[in-house]
């Protein structure tokens, strides 16, 4: 396949992702298109904005468009780095009756991961988190196991409420994320988001990208990621 057959499949895909989009998010194309960039090239995306604007809805939505796995993991302060990446378990072999480890995976085995509220977990959660972001791979009793592909991460952060939070070491996210801030939508659009279904009861969305049609466009676009970075 050319380059440019390439491009047009990227262009072609993004089309097709943002009208799906579109149904359930109003407004926000600036956003969406970083999103978008973010998971095409390979990349993740530190969302920052607000509580109430929908982010969830969004990354939910562009799961079931792409149809990939999705989980949400809410970040607290006592949360640990095995809460996300999973842990070891003993359990007996029935057949041998030996004992052996099992290791079972956390909330961040899924295609599209919603890490919320990165900035409210201590350092070493966040750091589990980075390793899995720029690895694709989770480290767990001194084994590796390697994460679904495609796998994206969004994180968010709240500008507001600094107290209990714990700052993310910029030099070593800035290379992992494309940061996008996510503004409060003026009135009219506010008005026209009364008249679209609720978040309970959505919309049906069709798939726009599906098994490896959807790898091989992010592959394509991750051809020209570091020429155009």
């Amino acid at each position: 396949m050319s380059d440019v057959d390439a491009v047009r499949r990227v262009a072609d895909a993004y089309q097709r992702i943002t009208a799906e989009l579109s149904g359930v998010i109003v407004g926000q194309s600036d956003v969406v298109e970083q999103l978008l960039i973010a998971m095409l090239g390979g990349g993740h995306c530190l969302l920052v904005g607000v509580p109430g604007l929908a982010k969830t809805l969004m990354v939910r939505t562009l799961a079931d468009t792409l149809s990939l796995t999705f989980n949400r993991i809410q970040f607290t302060p006592d949360l640990m780095p095995a809460d996300i990446t999973g842990t070891e378990v003993i359990q007996e072999n029935r057949s041998t009756g030996d004992r052996e480890f099992k290791f079972l995976h956390g909330p961040i085995f899924a295609n599209v991961v919603l890490a919320d509220e990165i900035n409210r977990t201590p350092p070493k959660t966040q750091a589990a988190l980075l390793e899995a972001m720029q690895e694709q791979q989770v480290t767990a009793g001194g084994q590796r196991h390697k994460l679904p592909d495609p796998f994206f991460v969004l994180a968010t952060q709240n500008p507001i409420e600094q107290e209990g939070t714990y700052p993310l070491p910029e030099a070593s996210w800035i290379g992992s994320c494309f940061k996008s801030t996510w503004t409060i939508p003026r009135k009219p659009r506010n008005l026209k988001s009364c008249d679209r279904p609720r978040a309970s009861n959505p919309p049906p969305r069709k798939s726009c990208c599906l098994g490896k049609k959807s790898k091989n466009r992010r592959r394509s676009c991750g051809e020209f990621r570091r020429p155009i970075m």
